[in-house]
């Protein structure tokens, strides 16, 4: 085949590129100027140097134009409230005395001030920080990061685009600000707005900028008439000054639907359309409005944000479909490349077999460039990629790593009584209550507990072969003593272990079941400086071992308090791994459930009355068409209920949630019947217990009264009027006082003091509601 050549030779581009480095600079350098060690101008200068280096990396690797304003030092919505202007009040004054402080305190607050809050970009693992609009809100424009940052790129050579949010998508990711009426609608801000984005957009075309991209991903959701009227009226007005640059509206993550149409129509010069398998209907769509006459296409075939080589060959032919669609046809990732860790090749113990499998940041640009120069020039010119190409997924296709015929045979066999606890929650409750003892407004947290200096140290040295696994578990040992010690000491009624000994609540599992593969570079962006290794899930799951036994037993050994076992659930480690394309999503989890139930009963067995199945992911992981909820949450229940069911009544069964909204899923939340379920709360006010009770939720709860992503310390008054205002709506035999989340990641002074305070709450209420 030889496809025929484009109106304009085919261009290669991404949207957005990692940002840590190939070590986690940014990283190292944004917490070096937290805790002092790092100057501003070094922080700085450490960034440019990134940015730099990605730019001529593409540029290296064949991509003609390269994105700018997609870095950030926290979040890129972020940076579009600092662009518009959008300061919260409460951080006016403190952006005002220094920008970059203002900014991170914005992003993780201070002693005396909260945090922006965080919520869960789409159906992604990453976190924005969520903009706090009112009808007072006014919009000034300050474009001057995406100036610079456009500036510095065209100083090296490439041709250059900047990557904006597009004020639909923020006003609809936006909330009411503290004080606002929950009903008010910041889409109605949009005229305001308008201008501010008018005028970056004549800054930017002032500085060099031929085109300018607009994100718009909120549009491949479900969308009323308002807000697609909103979106035509949007780029009207962005479309109609004379002297602006060229517009790129994007979206992703799926299909546009009736918003095709509108964008097709506007008088912008680009679209930007995922046309990966999740949304195959984007090509037919475009067809049925006519293609786009006289504009720019750039087409999202090369998956951005899953990590296995593409199909070149399907890709082209997608691509040929589409060049008589648009009068040019450039080749894109379907998202940022954000989403995925940086280099395949750094990885040094996988299989080279199995690495071939895989394509990380570096190896889709180096697709994007070949499926742009075989678009362009011909399938002859890059016969021997696809030749290469061909043989990695038949490689992948054929390996016995990704077909166990046991593991299949037993999936196959499970019934619908296996997912059904054998008595109703009712029962269940009275007989927990009698065999756990816990007094009204138990205390508990989620699961871990600060990860020390000692601990680390302990884990790269024997990964170093500077100690043995019995020194190393030695230390482990020491931190469970001092975790227990802690809590008992403290006052908490439910104790953890702490989980001294994983390394990530998805990784640690991953590596002792089968299927799965472990990176060492694969670095990923959960949020501001904490990032992640999503394992990939290659090939068919089983547990070998118990995982979790030996180490809640030696806890449980340490106090005559119950501690609870903790497991990551079926659908998180599918979420925040990277899943094998090749088989249906819920066949998979139906595998990963029945290795996780393995667990649970064994823990059950020795001994653990309390067990925590973690489902954080169970929003994020919804589709985001309503089309397609159901037959995702059906799964998905059935694969929590599946690895949790096969418990005693007696036995208490947790999950947890976190940063999403939770509205959403809120029947869903009831179908996994667990008893008692912990949500973070504290930055949305107690929202989700108003959203538990106005659902008529039955079971027991734990709404957050400790935002652990933030260091500064709550107040025992603070926490006990977050309990006061979750018992409005949920009854105090079934509140549960708890975190946000777990401890990890903050220290150990902050923490002592958040715990301490949060058992003086509960006991202060406790007070005040009188005799259980």
């Amino acid at each position: 085949m030889t496809t025929r050549t484009a109106t304009a030779a085919a261009r290669a581009t991404v949207y957005g590129y990692p940002r840590q480095g190939r070590n986690r600079e940014l990283k190292n350098a944004i917490e070096g100027y937290w805790k002092g060690r790092v100057t501003a101008d070094a922080l700085r200068t450490t960034a440019a140097g990134l940015r730099r280096a990605n730019w001529r990396e593409l540029a290296d690797a064949g991509i003609g134009e390269v994105p700018t304003g997609d870095f950030s030092y926290y979040d890129h919505v972020l940076d579009t409230t600092v662009m518009v202007g959008a300061i919260p009040e409460r951080h006016r004054a403190a952006v005002d005395a220094d920008a970059l402080d203002g900014y991170f305190a914005m992003a993780r607050g201070t002693q005396d001030v909260a945090p922006l809050e965080m919520t869960k970009w789409f159906d992604t693992n990453y976190h924005y920080l969520v903009p706090e609009l009112g009808p007072d809100t006014v919009f000034t424009a300050d474009s001057t990061k995406q100036v610079a940052e456009l500036r510095e790129a065209l100083d090296l050579g490439p041709a250059a685009r900047p990557v904006l949010v597009g004020p639909v998508t923020y006003l609809l990711l936006s909330k009411p600000a503290p004080g606002v009426a929950a009903d008010f609608d910041p889409l109605t801000l949009l005229d305001r707005l308008l201008p501010v984005y008018t005028e970056v957009l004549a800054d930017l075309r002032a500085a060099g900028a031929e085109w300018v991209q607009l994100d718009e991903p909120a549009l491949v959701q479900d969308r009323t008439p308002a807000e697609l009227n909103a979106a035509a009226r949007a780029y009207r007005d962005l479309g109609a000054p004379a002297d602006r640059p060229k517009l790129l509206v994007a979206s992703y993550f799926g299909r546009l639907g009736d918003a095709l149409p509108v964008l097709a129509k506007a008088p912008v010069d680009g679209l930007a359309l995922d046309f990966t398998d999740a949304a195959a209907a984007n090509l037919d769509a475009l067809a049925a409005v006519g293609g786009l006459p006289g504009k720019r296409l750039v087409a999202g075939v090369v998956n951005g944000r899953n990590i296995w080589v593409d199909d070149l060959e399907k890709s082209l032919a997608t691509l040929g479909t589409l060049l008589g669609l648009a009068d040019r046809v450039d080749v894109a990732a379907s998202c940022s490349l954000l989403h995925v860790p940086l280099d395949a090749a750094l990885e040094r113990d996988i299989d080279p077999q199995i690495l071939r499998w895989l394509a990380f940041a570096r190896q889709k640009t180096a697709e994007i460039a070949t499926l742009a120069k075989g678009l362009a020039h011909g399938t002859a010119t890059i016969t021997a990629e696809l030749a290469v190409n061909r043989a990695a997924l038949s490689s992948r296709a054929t390996s016995p790593l990704t077909r166990d015929p046991a593991v299949r045979a037993r999936a196959a066999a499970v019934t619908d009584a296996d997912s059904r606890r054998s008595q109703p929650y009712a029962a269940r409750s009275a007989a927990q209550r009698a065999h756990l003892g816990l007094p009204l407004l138990p205390t508990t947290t989620i699961g871990s507990f600060p990860q020390t200096a000692e601990l680390r140290t302990a884990r790269a040295d024997l990964r170093a072969g500077r100690i043995d696994t019995s020194g190393y578990e030695e230390r482990v040992k020491h931190e469970i003593r001092d975790v227990i010690a802690f809590q008992e000491k403290t006052g908490l009624d439910v104790l953890v272990h702490g989980e001294p000994e994983r390394n990530d609540m998805v990784q640690y599992f991953a590596e002792q079941l089968t299927g799965y593969l472990a990176t060492h570079h694969g670095w990923v962006q959960s949020y501001g400086t904490r990032y992640v290794r999503p394992p990939v899930l290659a090939g068919d799951i089983s547990r070998p071992e118990p995982m979790t036994v030996r180490w809640t037993s030696y806890a449980q050994s340490l106090s005559d308090r119950p501690v609870k076992g903790m497991l990551t659930g079926p659908v998180t480690m599918l979420a925040w791994s990277f899943v094998r394309d090749d088989q249906p999503l819920g066949d998979t989890a139906r595998q990963v459930a029945l290795a996780l139930r393995d667990e649970v009963n064994d823990l059950e067995t020795s001994g653990t009355s309390v067990i925590q199945v973690d489902e954080p992911a169970l929003r994020e992981t919804l589709p985001l068409r309503a089309a397609d909820h159901a037959a995702y949450l059906d799964w998905a229940t059935e694969a929590f209920r599946l690895t949790t069911a096969g418990v005693r009544p007696d036995t208490q069964i947790h999950t947890h949630m976190c940063y999403a909204e939770f509205g959403d899923i809120v029947q869903a939340i009831d179908d996994l019947d667990a008893d008692v379920i912990s949500l973070e709360a504290a930055r949305s006010h107690m929202q989700v217990a108003r959203e538990l009770a106005g659902h008529g939720y039955p079971r027991e709860a734990g709404p957050g009264v400790y935002d652990i992503h933030s260091p500064r310390v709550p107040s025992a008054d603070e926490a006990a009027a977050l309990l006061r205002t979750g018992l409005k709506a949920i009854p105090a035999e079934r509140l549960w006082v708890n975190p946000d989340c777990g401890l990890k990641t903050r220290g150990w002074p902050e923490t002592r003091s958040s715990l301490e305070n949060l058992v003086a709450a509960a006991r202060t209420v406790r007070g005040e509601l009188g005799p259980a």
